[in-house]
């Protein structure tokens, strides 16, 4: 069970309403994401990288059940035998439309998903969007890991949940814009620290109908120091770990075995 892991983040710009254009854009930085001398281990996308916020079309514009996703990412995954936590997409099942994960491993395999918990009033998510109702777990290299998408960050009980059943990283793809900067930094960094764990954050740049988003996508170890953070523009960001550090962290402060679950939980 290997403890190192290289990452990749395609901190992409998304174009709202034309899934054509992003399709293209993703595909075209997977294989420079892979062209290196030394290949990622895992990959991230940011959320809704099919399609964008282009909410009053989603239904239109979906990817059906996920499918076109599904056929080119199990194509990549296997034939460069990497491990894919692909952002997340507009995705139409069964007459809704979710916000929803897929993730494969090195083999090509479709291993979990997770659609998005908490929608985000702010941005009417709730009138176009159908919320998921399950955690956000896989196994990257013999690790359990846990997958939250953007708003989600802001609810520490749901990182709790999957650090209490075993995730030592954490997946979160992201469309969160500016000014709210200090808020991505500050709320990830708290997840990683409370949670003794790897925080790999994926945020999207650009801008889209009047909206500008920061990207500053993060990679944070389980003291929650920066390990990686990009910039503003369009990239990809490396980064490796070692997924000792979370035993040696939990061991150091023993958070989890301090607790006391029958005082402070309902």
């Amino acid at each position: 069970m290997s403890q190192l892991l290289r990452l990749a983040l395609l901190q992409m710009d998304i174009k709202a309403g034309q899934p054509e254009a992003n399709f293209a854009k993703l595909a075209a930085m997977l294989e420079k994401a892979v062209s290196g001398e030394r290949k990622p281990d895992v990959i991230l996308f940011p959320e809704m990288w099919n399609t964008g916020y282009a909410l009053t079309e989603i239904e239109e514009i979906a990817d059906e059940r996920g499918n076109r996703t599904k056929a080119l990412l199990s194509d990549f995954s296997r034939k460069h035998q990497v491990h894919i936590v692909a952002g997340s997409i507009a995705e139409l099942k069964d007459g809704a439309v979710y916000n929803t994960i897929y993730a494969f491993d090195r083999q090509g395999s479709e291993v979990s998903d997770y659609s998005k918990i908490h929608l985000f009033r702010l941005m009417e998510e709730e009138k176009y969007l159908k919320a998921g109702d399950k955690l956000g777990k896989l196994e990257i290299e013999g690790h359990q890991a846990g997958m939250m998408i953007c708003y989600d960050i802001r609810f520490p009980e749901l990182a709790r949940k999957l650090a209490l059943e075993g995730a030592k990283l954490l997946f979160v793809p992201a469309e969160w814009p500016h000014p709210r900067l200090h808020h991505w930094r500050t709320l990830l960094t708290a997840r990683a620290i409370e949670n003794q764990m790897f925080v790999i954050a994926c945020n999207r740049t650009g801008s889209s109908g009047g909206t500008d988003f920061f990207g500053h996508s993060l990679v944070l170890d389980p003291w929650g120091e920066a390990v990686a953070e990009a910039g503003e523009t369009e990239t990809i960001l490396y980064a490796d770990i070692d997924l000792s550090l979370v035993d040696a962290v939990r061991t150091k402060i023993p958070v989890f075995e301090d607790r006391r679950p029958s005082i402070y939980e309902a």
